[in-house]
């Protein structure tokens, strides 16, 4: 069983995820496909301020249309999901609302 103490993940600069973003782009044959999705700051306060939540965990999923979506859940120091807590989705999808200019939207 996986623990967490809320530090897990970490930084990398902008040409590791250049690349990485730039190796999922080239992997795909639409170019509508999502690339991104962006969530709101309070909507994230609220999920990471769940009693006992030290994270968050990310699920991909496909909408009725077949659009990729992104569930975000908060996880406790056990890695078990908080699944009687706020669970995140509705995000806005890169496209049509990417970063104009993002070397990362490309």
């Amino acid at each position: 069983m996986a623990v967490f103490n809320g530090s897990e993940g970490g930084e990398i600069d902008l040409a590791t995820a250049k690349a990485l973003t730039q190796n999922y782009r080239d992997k795909q044959n639409d170019p509508d496909v999502v690339k991104a999705h962006f969530f709101g700051r309070e909507v994230l306060e609220r999920l990471l301020a769940q009693k006992d939540c030290v994270g968050a965990r990310m699920y991909y999923g496909l909408d009725e249309e077949g659009k990729k979506q992104l569930i975000l859940v908060g996880v406790d120091a056990n890695g078990t999901d908080l699944e009687d807590g706020i669970i995140l989705d509705k995000s806005s999808p890169c496209p049509p609302n990417c970063s104009v200019g993002s070397s990362l939207a490309g």
